[in-house]
């Protein structure tokens, strides 16, 4: 008698195999109702997809920006302070303090002072344009990671000849005719002829916060001393190989400065660090908000799925008394419901995660910008999908597994 109960007991294999069977008919003949249905699904992880590639892509651009400015640059400046009366006097940073930084900071792999002063050149026209020249070393193109249009940069044999050349932005060098143009051409500093040897831009638009603007020409600094008769320099610019050690340096930068000058004098020691961090903070926070975003629209597209399927559960119950009446378990009712919201939310998660991928996908593949696709969203997608067909699909199926067959049969 075992032996035969045994025999007759169906596996659970085989019962899954029935009920998945049961639920592909049911689809096959509500094509539109199951499309519909998903579409909420489909939207929904596509979202998802968008918005966490959105997210990378951002934080991607924007770090890569600010790291274009110098990420690993630190900008040291006399902020103020010094003895007052009649005695008063500005204790500006000089040479020594850069050849200082130089010798006790260990790191440092560029150094370059910056001398400021102001002048009026003669563009095509005969009309006056007013220009800021900086006096800087050939480290400073490193530093701030400047972009060479044309020409070249001056070196160090420039400063130590004292040679009359300049670089001057790319805006300037249109006003002189073109970026390749302005090349060779003659323009005189107080009364002095310089040679332009070169056209640079920064390569991120800075707005005007930076120390370069559109007028803008860069000189060695060791021809710049002659305009300003003095060892004094406005800011000096330090670069380490390392982003990691730019904490430490600036540091050790603000301790050695302070140091070589009276007590009461200020000294500040800015770099990027910070404006990374704060940078990649905010686009993680506005990840995830988006990424919420996504999730209830998923969540609103479950409750879609349980409206629908109660609704379908209504429809049918003629046909769950019908198979309670051949022997239908509460169970396997319950688990052909629930087989048929998952596979809804599941069906339209995969379609969604097609849709969401393809778009960053095409982008790798009609331009040389490389759109970061994180794996985690993927799983993420095929997980939610599944958890809300899962408890958006719990209800119905309880509903059609409570219902009585008789009473089910003798429904119209």
């Amino acid at each position: 008698m075992a032996a035969n109960g045994n025999k007759g007991r169906r596996s659970p294999r085989f019962v899954f195999s029935d009920t998945l069977s049961v639920a592909l008919q049911t689809f096959r003949i509500g094509k539109v109702r199951f499309i519909l249905t998903s579409l909420g699904m489909v939207i929904g992880t596509a979202s998802l997809i968008l918005v966490v590639t959105i997210g990378l892509t951002g934080k991607q651009y924007l770090l890569q920006q600010i790291q274009n400015i110098g990420s690993n640059m630190m900008v040291a400046e006399y902020a103020g302070g010094g003895i007052y009366g009649r005695d008063a006097s500005s204790d500006f940073l000089t040479l020594d303090d850069l050849n200082a930084v130089r010798q006790q900071v260990p790191g440092i792999n560029n150094a370059s002072p910056m001398i400021e002063f102001h002048d009026r050149i003669v563009v095509p026209g005969g009309k006056e344009r007013e220009v800021i020249v900086l006096g800087v070393s050939r480290p400073y193109l490193n530093v701030r990671n400047l972009q060479i249009l044309s020409g070249r940069f001056f070196d160090d044999s420039d400063a130590a000849a004292r040679n009359k050349v300049a670089v001057i932005t790319q805006i300037l060098a249109e006003a002189l005719g073109s970026v390749d143009s302005a090349v060779g051409q003659e323009i005189k500093l107080n009364g002095l002829p310089f040679t332009v040897i070169g056209t640079f831009r920064e390569r991120v638009d800075t707005f005007g916060q930076s120390e370069i603007t559109d007028d803008t020409l860069l000189i060695p600094n060791t021809v710049a001393r002659y305009f300003t008769n003095s060892d004094e320099v406005k800011q000096l610019f330090f670069s380490v190989s390392d982003s990691a050690e730019v904490p430490r340096a600036t540091q050790q930068i603000h301790d050695i400065l302070q140091s070589r000058h009276r007590a009461e004098s200020v000294y500040r020691v800015d770099n990027l660090t910070q404006l990374l961090q704060v940078a990649a903070k905010t686009a993680d926070t506005l990840t995830e908000v988006l990424l919420l975003i996504s999730v209830l629209t998923l969540i609103v597209s479950g409750v879609g799925i349980m409206n629908i399927m109660l609704a379908t559960v209504n429809a049918r119950i003629r046909e769950i008394g019908v198979r309670k009446a051949v022997g239908a378990t509460n169970s396997a009712i319950r688990a052909q419901f629930m087989v048929e919201a998952i596979l809804i939310s599941l069906g339209g998660g995969i379609v969604g995660i097609v849709l969401g991928l393809a778009l960053p996908l095409s982008v790798r593949f009609i331009t040389n910008y490389r759109v970061p696709i994180s794996g985690w969203s993927v799983i993420i997608a095929v997980l939610v999908s599944s958890l809300v067909g899962v408890l958006f699909g719990t209800a119905p199926a309880a509903r059609a597994a409570h219902f009585d067959p008789i009473e089910s049969l003798r429904y119209q």
